[in-house]
């Protein structure tokens, strides 16, 4: 009620303003109990036992500054970042964009996070809190080596992250997506997977949705000899549907419904080109229980979102994981992990 009372006044101001007028709100409130495991919602994936599948996406919380607080909403996980080695400012302001009509975001911030430092100063100080918390890591854009980044980041946040996300699917940083290659990306992995440890946390990839069949074939196989412990599908669009807000035509990744059909039959490739036996993250466009319940049965073993918050404000995790226990019951499923892929 709160959130329906303050979206007006939130939705007049600049989104990146209202974003950080969020952020610092959060920070003040008291850190709560990290969700427990309802029924039949508990999913393992990679060696982590995930109280419930929903979880927040990487973007909203750049730079670990309130994991716990967003824990205390009712996700089973949140991602944090996108973190580079270095600070950086992102791209040049406007940089946000709402699609209030068609419940999108277009957004081309850049990587803009205060570094790695500050980041592990925060991450270090909840080291002993409970909850799940995956770490997504990044190049710096100005980077004479962004292989050396991802290496050095995995090296940095190994030690407090639960797991780590590579993000090389962005599309705001030139160049970055070229990191999908076969060939540059086997050695990417090959490079993090050294510097997170033998004993580090399990490594996930986060790959775009403007993606080739053959690029999902190669990557689907690289991601099984790497033994990595998710595909993270996916990130925002360079494509542009049917949009009807005045913002639609911006440069930038789009995400929120406009994305969904495009995240979901991508999803639907993964499955297919892995055969199940990589574990699938679904974003993209997720904004009630049936949408995560589509995508559950589409193959993911865990969901996100994060544009869906900006219009369903903080409330709506509690209300997806009650859809989830009513559709999940109402198709003959006990857990989530029995409906995965049943589609």
């Amino acid at each position: 009620m709160l959130f329906r009372l303050a979206r007006p006044a939130l939705f007049a101001l600049d989104p990146e303003r209202a974003h950080r007028m969020t952020i610092a709100g959060l920070k003040r409130l008291p850190v709560g109990k990290a969700p427990r495991t309802r029924d039949g919602l508990g999913v393992g994936v990679a060696g982590l036992h995930f109280p419930n599948p929903l979880g927040l996406a990487a973007g909203f919380d750049k730079d670990a500054e309130v994991p716990d607080a967003m824990l205390r909403f009712g996700f089973g996980h949140v991602e944090v970042g996108s973190i580079t080695p270095r600070p950086q400012v992102g791209n040049p302001k406007p940089r946000l964009f709402r699609l209030a009509d068609d419940h999108s975001v277009i957004n081309r911030m850049g990587f803009n996070n205060g570094g790695a430092r500050a980041a592990v100063e925060r991450l270090t100080l909840r080291k002993n809190q409970a909850g799940i918390v995956g770490v997504n890591i990044g190049a710096n854009k100005d980077s004479d080596d962004r292989v050396a980044d991802y290496v050095a980041m995995a090296r940095i946040v190994a030690p407090l992250a639960d797991y780590i996300a590579v993000n090389i699917s962005s599309p705001n940083t030139p160049g970055l997506r070229a990191l999908q290659d076969a060939n540059l990306l086997a050695d990417l992995l090959d490079a993090v997977l050294e510097a997170r440890g033998a004993d580090g946390p399990p490594v996930f990839l986060k790959v775009a949705p403007d993606l080739q069949m053959s690029d999902i074939d190669a990557i689907a196989q690289i991601a099984a000899e790497k033994r990595l412990g998710a595909l993270i599908v996916s990130n925002t669009t360079i494509e542009r549907p049917a949009l009807r807000s005045r913002n639609a035509r911006e440069v930038g990744g789009l995400s929120g419904a406009g994305l969904k059909p495009l995240a979901l039959q991508r999803l639907r490739d993964f499955r297919k080109a892995t055969d199940g036996t990589i574990p699938l993250v679904g974003v993209g466009g997720i904004a009630n229980g049936e949408d995560a319940w589509e995508r559950i049965r589409a193959g993911a073993s865990l969901v996100q979102l994060y544009s869906a918050m900006v219009y369903g404000g903080p409330g709506l995790p509690s209300r997806i994981l009650e859809g989830l226990e009513r559709l999940m019951r109402r198709d003959g499923f006990s857990t989530i992990a029995d409906a995965v892929g049943s589609e």
